[in-house]
């Protein structure tokens, strides 16, 4: 069992940066696939960014170029480095854990004003 809690969310102005963290109950977190999904109103959740145990990203053409998925094992913790924010990447932005479930946070809002 693994419990994920994001935070790092809020409003900023487009251009401006946001950086979000997610935290992981779990010591053996560092064997698990880390990912960001979205989800703006009235939209289908999508993939952000994925960054395995090995190391190996992996971003929506969206976001590339502007967003850095990371990980730091020893803090049990994936970072999403967000910049040049626009304010179509408006939404609530989802942790998730993978290995042989699926595991998901609450959601943090982030909103990207014009």
């Amino acid at each position: 069992q693994v419990q994920l809690v994001e935070s790092g969310g809020g409003l900023v102005q487009a251009g401006g940066s946001l950086r979000l963290s997610c935290s992981a109950s779990r010591s053996d977190f560092s064997m698990y696939t880390m990912a960001w999904y979205r989800q703006a109103p009235g939209k289908q959740r999508e993939l952000v960014a994925g960054i395995t145990r090995g190391g190996t990203t992996d971003y929506a053409e969206s976001v590339k170029g502007r967003f850095t998925i990371s990980r730091d094992n020893a803090k049990n913790t994936v970072y999403l480095q967000m910049n040049s924010l626009k304010p179509e990447d408006t939404g609530v932005y989802y942790c998730n854990a993978a290995l042989s479930n699926l595991y998901w946070g609450q959601g943090t809002q982030v909103t990207v004003s014009s």
